[in-house]
């Protein structure tokens, strides 16, 4: 009888699982107003805050205007903020925060937050249980600061309680398709079914949807359902467009992609090519087609060479370009490129219509010459660096529980 082989794979497939903390962060102001008249209730007597609920556990500030240890004679004021419902082991991150009243912004900040790392959240065990400062500010002080106003006292005060969840591996999915919604407009305008506009571009007629092109562009939805535009109008001469690239932003506009220049013109010109994308620009701006024309800058960024720059850089400044003209005046303000472009036919061209580019790409020239004549002088007197790390000494005040019992110094 034949064994059966032994497999020496392992039919297991990889597994991972990640531990995620983080807080849930919630904010109270409290104001006490009337502080003169709260002097004098003793040591261990506060006034509440009324109830706020962080993390799905309520919270109270509880603030002792003659201190909360009869030791300290009164000399301090405590502040705490303690646990208002129940709760076993519940862990958070705290921040007091005395409001300066003159409008100075210099507040008086206790953050446990930017502790966390050094010493960790802290845990309250029961109903009850505080964290806070007992001598949270000389009392004589504060009433000598900015902090009290017409005898009234703002804190803030910031819980963020801990939560820490598990994620592991997804045991099902479901695949969701990509949007269609492109193809089938782009199908439809191709259909022609429900057509109820037609464009005669040169010898050639289009027919679309007055609805899809008014909430794609301003200026349909003007010309079609503005103040002074008809409704009832079915057929519209355009004039300043080639039928290509009307085409081809009616593409766009169905589908909102970039056409396929290629596929619309029937050449593979990288000259014919870049022509018709600033055509597209221009046609763009016509029409308010912010994203198509973003979209035809970035064509033209990635087709620029030197017998092209002139007059892109040319329909950059007419229309408005400002990333455009950026990039061209630095391509052709580079000295290795200078020289090729003024031989190129579009320079003519710039020099005709836009001359006032001239003056912008020779301070744009003068820039780069002086860059590299920094950066020279740089390489050969070398330089050296030195920083300087200061620190500050921190203070920190511990936690105590509400009987009084010293605890873990955070």
């Amino acid at each position: 009888m034949r064994k059966r082989k032994k497999s020496t794979m392992d039919d297991s497939k990889d597994s991972a699982s990640k531990s995620v903390s983080e807080t849930v962060n919630g904010s109270h102001q409290f104001t006490i107003k009337g502080y003169s008249l709260a002097k004098g209730m003793g040591p261990g007597k506060c006034i509440a805050s009324d109830i706020f609920t962080v993390g799905g556990y309520d919270w109270a500030v509880y603030f002792y205007p003659d201190g909360k240890n009869p030791e300290d004679t009164a000399m301090y004021v405590s502040v705490f903020i303690a646990l208002a419902s129940e709760g076993t082991d519940v862990r958070a991150l705290f921040e007091l925060t005395l409001v300066d009243q003159s409008g100075k912004g210099k507040h008086k900040v206790h953050s446990h937050f930017d502790r966390a790392l050094e010493s960790g959240p802290y845990t309250l065990k029961y109903r009850g249980s505080m964290w806070g400062y007992k001598r949270f500010y000389r009392r004589t002080t504060l009433e000598s600061s900015d902090y009290i106003k017409d005898d009234c006292l703002i804190m803030n005060c910031t819980v963020g309680v801990v939560r820490t969840r598990l994620e592991g591996p997804k045991q099902c999915s479901i695949h969701v398709l990509p949007s269609d919604m492109g193809q089938n407009l782009k199908a439809l305008l191709e259909s022609e079914v429900g057509c109820d506009i037609t464009f005669q571009v040169g010898d050639e007629a289009f027919k679309a949807h007055k609805l899809i092109l008014a909430a794609r562009s301003p200026v349909f939805r003007a010309q079609f359902f503005g103040l002074v535009g008809d409704p009832n109008i079915d057929k519209v001469v355009v004039k300043d467009v080639e039928p290509s690239v009307f085409k081809a932003m009616l593409l766009f506009i169905y589908s909102d992609k970039f056409p396929d220049i290629q596929e619309i013109t029937g050449s593979g010109s990288t000259c014919m090519s870049t022509n018709m994308v600033q055509h597209l620009l221009a046609a763009a701006d016509l029409y308010n087609l912010d994203r198509l024309k973003v979209l035809c800058e970035a064509k033209l960024c990635e087709k620029l060479n030197a017998d092209t720059v002139a007059t892109t850089l040319a329909l950059a400044e007419q229309h408005h370009c400002s990333q455009l003209k950026a990039v061209c005046l630095k391509f052709a303000a580079t000295p290795a490129n200078l020289g090729a472009v003024m031989q190129s036919e579009g320079f003519r061209h710039l020099e005709e219509s836009c001359p006032s580019l001239l003056s912008e790409l020779l301070k744009a020239f003068a820039s780069v010459e002086e860059c590299a004549s920094m950066l020279s002088s740089k390489k050969r007197s070398g330089s050296s660096v030195y920083g300087i790390d200061l620190a500050a000494e921190v203070h920190v005040a511990e936690p105590v529980n509400p009987n009084d019992r010293r605890v873990r110094r955070r």
